[in-house]
């Protein structure tokens, strides 16, 4: 029996999602609506959220009224709403490449580098970089405040101490840099998204991933990539 999923978001990204699903034969889109009021939307295995921050609030509500497991794509909104007892499993991802949790990955061993040049007195700029297409709502993108914080937490540092830029340009689909300069060397780590279907393919392992989770909590990308870096190891 395929997966039945409910998709919130019919933007760019949701019918990447839409369109994917369809030529596979694992799960089943039952449902596919914008940001409305999710009051009448049937129970799925689980629904995936790629509308808009402001509409989390509700979609998360809606998801533990119905006992649904929700995969949250949606960026900008308030994180307090994670802070209790989920009843379900919950999973978020600000960017659903594995290539990103990667980077994440690497930003952290960026920090911890930096860290050790600060305390032999040697100083360092570290600073993060996002571009993106000009339909793109918020700025920063959610991506390039998670690798800010992986680089900045590493660093011993504040996330004000990451420079952050952000541009918004033509049809981009998402290009992230994460810099370290001092006056020796200039590191950089970027990643370039070619294709929306390379976060629709994410958002797909994502959801079916998180429905065998072994009880209800709070996940991230993160989780993910780890069991995938050592199943590929």
């Amino acid at each position: 029996m395929p997966t039945r999923i409910g998709l919130f978001g019919t933007g760019r990204l949701g019918s990447a999602i839409r369109r994917l699903a369809d030529s596979r034969d694992d799960v089943d889109v039952v449902w596919a609506v914008g940001s409305s009021d999710p009051e009448e939307r049937e129970a799925v295995d689980v629904a995936i959220d790629v509308s808009t921050g402001t509409a989390v609030s509700a979609h998360l509500a809606w998801a533990q009224r119905s006992g649904t497991d929700l995969v949250v794509g949606a960026t900008g909104f308030d994180p307090a709403l994670l802070d209790t007892e989920l009843g379900v499993r919950v999973l978020v991802a600000p960017n659903f490449s594995l290539g990103v949790a990667l980077a994440r990955r690497v930003s952290r061993l960026l920090g911890g580098y930096a860290a050790a040049h600060r305390a032999a007195g040697i100083p360092v700029d570290l600073a993060v970089t996002e571009t993106h297409h000009r339909h793109k709502v918020d700025a920063p993108s959610g991506t390039a405040l998670s690798l800010r914080d992986a680089l900045a937490d590493a660093a011993g540092a504040g996330a004000a101490d990451v420079q952050t830029a952000s541009l918004r340009l033509g049809e981009v689909v998402g290009e992230h840099e994460v810099t370290l300069a001092s006056p020796t060397e200039t590191i950089t780590l970027r990643h370039t998204a070619h294709d929306r279907d390379l976060f629709a393919a994410g958002a797909l392992t994502a959801a079916l991933w998180l429905t065998d989770r072994p009880g209800p909590g709070l996940f991230t990308l993160d989780d993910l990539a780890e069991d995938h870096l050592k199943e590929t190891a």
